[in-house]
């Protein structure tokens, strides 16, 4: 091996000698990490790049064409929810002819993309099929991108167009939905999707939208819109809204649990629509267009009158001749007329009756006028005669031991609380403070030994050791035996005497740590003694 290949080895062996054991660790750590991204980055660069081999594609499609790479043992991912399908970029146009040899045609599922491949010579027929394709697959996206929606399909019923017809109907959609294992549409949620389906197709209305779900539950039907589920719980939300506004109005004024407030309501949700026209005539006003026509006839002569008599001639009544008069006067007149068209639509929700009973304490209601406080309770629950609503203000003795038991329970589960966070504080500061103490003794120790452990060259001076007339050599193996060997300490040492042996213990304490280096230093101190 050449001599600065060796050389270079020998000073860089020597320097690794020479790191302590903190450096020395540093180190392995180091290399340790060098190695981990030199083999992270080697499996980067080495890893296979994927490429799209069809993207927005149908379940099933996506299905068929993973089993076909699987049977292949064609490494594949899938992205965008599994309608798209990544295979390694060498293998994209391979994959995609077996796929069209196995005789699969993967396509999107639906949306405006099917109008892309329409013809010039389509018919409209085909044109108005297509476009309501691409509405259904459109929706069905949108529905499917909903959280908690895995599936969705839309169908739409939308009548033709004629001229022949005086009424046209309205369309309808109905929507399949399919969630997530576990998850169940909310009302406000199917009420989201009503609203997009019916705004998405002119002339459709809210109504007129039907979802189920994969169990084959209605959650909107046509014409009622939400299920008796979405009903039922406007009808509690309205009555708990009645009854918690007359709760806060009559805690301030009996006391807290001193009044109890059912409400039972009964809603509307027929969606009614009525027009109305009516026509009146203001008095005093001209009319629009006024016409008279006046008609006058004399005449002389023989009236031809008779009888019919057989072979149809006519047999004469009388003789003689008159004279005869015709008056005819006729008036018209064209008045203005008020016409007011009124078209009511009656929103499902609205209030057919409802009833509202309230218990009072007696002991509380003592001191209230019962009249006074049911004409409150009447204002604050939107009360209508004409409707047939009921109120009911009742005053009655409470059973309270219930109550003040379970004000006891409370009282002492509040304290108990207390005694616990009272004792996990305490805890808390013992801790905190056995820390503390454990810190402040960490950090004594640690100062103390870097004073012990300070370089003992920098305090160290040979000179206040006796000067021997012959040098040592000493290898760096009998430092540690001969350096150690101090001489008998008298009984009363003088402070120069225990300085020298402070000294001495200092080069020990340095020879036990850098051998190497001590034996150096002592070599070149012999050295410059022989020199001169």
């Amino acid at each position: 091996m050449p001599q600065q290949i060796t050389s270079a080895l020998g000073r860089v062996t020597s320097s690794i000698r020479e790191f302590t054991v903190a450096q020395r660790t540093l180190a392995l750590i180091g290399l340790a990490v060098a190695v981990v991204g030199v083999v992270a980055l080697s499996m980067w660069f080495n890893r296979p790049q994927f490429s799209p081999l069809y993207t927005d594609l149908a379940p099933a499609d996506a299905s068929a064409i993973v089993d076909q790479l699987t049977t292949q043992g064609v490494k594949y991912q899938l992205t965008n929810g599994g309608s798209t399908v990544l295979v390694p970029t060498e293998s994209v146009y391979d994959m995609r002819l077996k796929v069209a040899a196995s005789g699969m045609s993967p396509s999107a599922d639906g949306g405006y993309s099917l109008l892309d491949d329409m013809g010039m010579t389509s018919s409209e027929f085909q044109q108005d099929v297509t476009y309501k394709r691409a509405l259904e697959g459109e929706m069905g996206k949108t529905v499917s991108s909903m959280e908690g929606v895995e599936l969705a399909t839309v169908k739409l019923a939308m009548p033709a167009e004629s001229v022949f017809v005086d009424e046209a109907t309205d369309p309808t959609a109905s929507v399949f939905v399919k969630t997530r294992s576990g998850v169940t549409l909310t009302d406000d949620q199917v009420q989201s999707i009503v609203n997009l389906v019916s705004a998405s197709v002119e002339g459709m209305k809210a109504t007129d939208v039907a979802v189920i779900d994969a169990s084959g539950t209605v959650l909107s039907a046509v014409g009622t819109g939400l299920a008796a589920g979405g009903a039922n719980k406007q009808t509690v939300e309205y009555e708990q809204r009645v009854a918690d506004s007359i709760q806060s109005m009559l805690e301030p004024i009996v006391g807290q649990g001193k009044a109890v407030v059912t409400v039972t309501a009964d809603l509307d949700y027929d969606a009614t629509e009525r027009t109305q026209e009516s026509f009146s005539s203001a008095e005093g006003v001209l009319p629009l267009t006024e016409r008279s026509t006046t008609e006058n006839f004399t005449g002389t002569g023989n009236p031809a009158t008779g009888v019919l008599g057989p072979d149809n001639i006519q047999v004469p009544v009388g003789e003689g001749a008159g004279d005869g008069s015709y008056t005819n006067e006729t008036n018209e007149a064209n008045n203005a007329v008020d016409k007011l068209t009124e078209h009511t639509v009656t929103a499902p929700g609205t209030v057919r009756r409802q009833s509202v009973s309230v218990a009072v304490d007696a002991a509380a209601a003592a001191a209230v006028d019962m009249a006074q406080l049911q004409a409150m309770v009447s204002s604050a629950a939107g009360f209508d005669e004409a409707r047939g609503d009921v109120v009911t203000v009742s005053q009655m003795p409470f059973d309270t031991s219930s109550a003040e038991s379970a004000q006891a329970a409370l009282d002492a589960a509040a304290a108990a609380d207390e005694a616990a966070a009272r004792s996990q504080m305490m805890r808390t500061l013992i801790i905190a403070g056995v820390a503390l103490l454990a810190v402040i003794l960490l950090a004594i120790f640690l100062a103390r030994r870097n004073r012990n452990r300070a370089d003992p060259r920098e305090s160290l001076d040979l000179g206040d050791l006796p000067i021997m007339d012959e040098p040592l050599a000493l290898e760096p193996a009998d430092l540690d035996t001969q350096l150690l060997e101090l001489p008998d300490v008298p009984e009363l040492p003088s402070a120069e005497q225990i300085s020298i042996e402070r000294k001495r213990n200092d080069v020990a304490l340095l020879v036990d740590e850098q051998p190497e280096q001590v034996a150096e230093l002592l070599r070149g101190w012999m050295d410059q003694r022989s020199s001169v």
